[in-house]
């Protein structure tokens, strides 16, 4: 009888060809899924650098510098006629056009200074000149009579043999006799033409007078009849500069000392003296007094090498007063300024040949370069500022400009900018208008007010309901109930966000109007209620409560929320009738001083945090759930309630769950676009108010990315509010995963 000892043990054999082939086929499994693993978060790594690099390559134009280059150089065309008085040319700078100081208007060929057409002045050597705007190309003299002749540039454009021909000419809208504006030599002279009327004031050695030509049309023969009138004008010596405003209600005269006064000409046979202002600081000569485009603010040179801007605000008894609002200064005096025709922009040729090119509204110095020496006498732009021309005393000199983003700085978009016709520095988002005029306003801090608003009032509403829902879930939830509420509200998330912002802006927001009273005490009854049922029941009866399954507790809540919901909206007009006088949006508005916007703050947290509660509450539910049991038994067993060992167990363990669960949350909300979109009203403006609206950047890329010019301020500008919802994304991101990390080493050995 053999032992077990003497029993043969059988060897195992690990290397079989079947087990080596599949030691050989695991292996190769294991590197093909961590090669693609790797490949994967590659990729995703890339697309993500790709995004960045492309934002970062469309927004970094806006910050780069001008430049400026000379194309050519001639003398000066028509030289017999004697110097520039005035200066430009049309919009492809083809052809050149200037105002000799014989009153010989000049087209030449700007490539090489030939003269294409000299036409004479029909009355004869001028005394005063006067540009009436660049755009308009609209020009007058005077002279020694009184007479004012107006003239304008015209350009016909044809194309013979597909080669492009512009052909200048004359144009005298008023006669080539011109209009008897005084009875004296003006020695300078201002002109402001509109289609109903036209101003002239002309300023003589010992008087001064303004002329109202307006215009009617006969109803018969539809032709613009002519009516004149003529009144005297409080003479100031030493007259340097008349400005008329682009409304023709103003007029500044201002002396070569820099003291100007505003003349209300509203009605020219009662002229009034507005008021006197000082232009200029210290002892400094006035050198030139000019609009810039849209005719609203008054750019002042002086020969100290200054340049303010100033224009109309209204003090709180709505009158308007002429006031400083920024400036730009020189090392050295200044000799002439020059506006762009299109822009808010504007250029200065100093007494050492240097020109600067500056954007008036974001105080940005783009060019500071030496074109010329000292005999530089004056300078003009391009209809298109893309090229600018100098004359000198060797003639003239055209540059090609390049300078597409004056208007873009840090300032202009980060901080306050006091704008035409605004009462004080603000910050506005406004990049389109009706008018030629306008001037974008680029500032993102609205857009970035609204995303961060927007979001707050989200994660408001979303964060308690969405957390309490699954600590609750979670932890005391029976399983079944469990089983059947988790996927429900998981399956929210499906819905379309642009559902939604429908529903809240077409639905919700009247229904809430009408029942603010409702909502208000539905914040207040319904924790009330259910605090006070759940009290009650725990009153009652075991034989009572033993009734509804263990877990099962919340099903009792349903009709409670029902009934308190329905009750709270029964009772709104009483509500309404009895504490506010049956108007509580007129209570909030009127008696509060706060304004009341139907699409607001408060239906955006609604909806939004609708949108955003199945993100927090499923992830935070699993980081709950998955809770090792263990811990949970643990601390029950050492004696432990379970809300105790909630608190100190399980929501520390869970702790980077939850938190990484908000941050998810939050990136959404930030970057929600269709809710904000239809529920908000769009409306850019930076106030806390839960009853005002917002408009959010993603919502504004929406909304402007397919109406905005490829390649323009404007596009360049939405894709830095792009890459700025980017970099907000990406630095939320890091931190939360930074905190997630301190999170899981301070609670992982627990």
């Amino acid at each position: 009888m053999s032992t077990k000892a003497d029993q043969k043990i059988p060897e195992l054999d690990f290397d079989t060809p079947a087990l080596k082939r599949h030691r050989k086929v695991r292996a190769l499994k294991d590197r093909t899924a961590g090669v693609g693993i790797a490949i994967g978060g590659s990729s995703v790594i890339l697309a993500v650098l790709l995004i960045c690099f492309y934002l970062v390559y469309e927004v970094a134009p806006l910050f780069s510098g001008a430049s400026i280059e000379q194309k050519d150089s001639y003398a000066l065309p028509a030289t017999e006629s004697g110097e520039s008085l005035y200066l430009t040319s049309e919009e492809q700078i083809e052809v050149g056009f200037r105002v000799a100081e014989n009153g010989d208007m000049i087209y030449f060929n700007v490539a090489d200074g030939s003269v294409i057409d000299k036409v004479a002045n029909p009355i004869g050597e001028p005394t005063a000149f006067a540009v009436e705007s660049d755009t308009s190309r609209m020009v007058a003299f005077a002279y020694q009579d009184g007479r004012v002749l107006v003239a304008q540039q015209n350009y016909k454009t044809t194309y013979p043999d597909g080669v492009r021909l512009i052909t200048p000419s004359i144009e005298y809208p008023y006669g080539t006799e011109g209009i008897q504006a005084a009875d004296f030599a003006p020695r300078h002279l201002s002109i402001r033409d509109n289609e109903e009327r036209m101003t002239i004031a002309v300023v003589g050695d010992q008087q001064a007078q303004v002329t109202r030509v307006t215009k009617d049309v006969n109803f018969i023969t539809e032709e613009v009849e002519l009516t004149e009138s003529r009144s005297a004008l409080p003479f100031v010596a030493d007259t340097h500069s008349l400005l008329i405003s682009g409304d023709q209600r103003y007029l500044y005269v201002a002396d070569q000392q820099g003291n100007m006064s505003e003349f209300d000409i509203r009605d020219i046979s009662d002229i009034q003296l507005k008021e006197q202002v000082d232009l200029i600081e210290g002892n400094g000569q006035l050198v030139s007094m000019r609009y810039l485009l849209g005719q609203s603010s008054v750019m002042v040179a002086d020969s100290s090498g200054r340049v303010s801007q100033w224009f109309n605000v209204r003090d709180e008894d709505n009158v308007e007063h002429l006031t400083y609002i920024r400036d730009v200064k020189h090392p050295t005096g200044l000799v002439d300024m020059a506006m762009e025709h299109r822009r808010k922009g504007f250029a200065t040729l100093d007494d050492r040949g240097v020109v600067s090119i500056f954007n008036s509204t974001s105080s940005r110095q783009v060019i500071d370069q030496r074109l010329s020496d000292s005999s530089a006498t004056m300078i003009s732009f391009a209809p298109r500022a893309n090229a600018l021309m100098l004359e000198d005393s060797n003639g003239i000199n055209v540059f090609a400009v390049d300078n597409e983003h004056p208007e873009v700085s840090w300032s202009s978009i980060w901080g306050q900018v006091w704008y035409e016709g605004y009462q004080e520095p603000t910050y506005t988002w406004q990049s389109s208008a009706a008018n030629n005029d306008f001037e974008p306003k680029y500032s993102l801090m609205p857009l970035a007010f609204g995303t961060l608003k927007a979001a707050f009032y989200a994660m408001l509403m979303a964060v308690p309901l969405a957390i309490c829902g699954a600590i609750y879930t979670a932890y005391f939830m029976a399983p079944g109930l469990r089983r059947k509420v988790k996927p429900v509200i998981e399956l929210m998330e499906a819905l379309p966000t642009v559902i939604l912002g429908f529903l809240a802006g077409l639905f919700f927001a009247p229904f809430l109007e009408e029942n603010l009273a409702a909502a208000f005490s539905i914040l207040v009854v319904l924790p009330l209620g259910i605090l006070l049922f759940a009290f009650i029941w725990s009153r009652l009866p075991q034989s009572v409560r033993f009734l509804v399954p263990d877990g099962w507790q919340p099903m009792l809540l349903i009709p409670v929320v029902v009934i308190l919901g329905w009750i709270c909206v029964a009772m709104s007009p009483v509500i309404e009738l009895n504490f506010f006088d049956g108007n509580i949006r007129g209570f909030i508005t009127n008696d509060l001083g706060i304004t009341f916007d139907q699409r607001n703050a408060l239906v955006v947290g609604f909806a939004m945090g609708f949108a955003v509660i199945p993100t927090i509450f499923s992830i935070t539910e699993d980081a709950i759930f998955s809770v090792p049991k263990a811990l949970t038994q643990g601390s029950l067993a050492l004696g432990a309630t379970y809300w105790q060992t909630m608190t100190r167990v399980v929501l520390p363990t869970a702790s980077p769950g939850i938190f990484s669960a908000i941050m998810i949350g939050m990136g959404r909300a930030v970057g929600e676009t269709m809710i904000v979109l239809m529920a908000t009203g769009n409306t850019p403006i930076m106030d806390f108010n839960i009853f005002e609206g917002m408009r959010t950047l993603a919502a504004n890329l929406a909304v402007e990315v397919p109406e905005s010019e490829v390649g323009s301020t404007h596009y360049r500008i939405l894709f830095l509010a792009a890459f700025v919802l980017f970099t907000f994304t990406f630095i939320v991101n890091t931190i939360a995963e930074s905190v997630r990390q301190h999170l899981r080493k301070k609670y992982g050995s627990l």
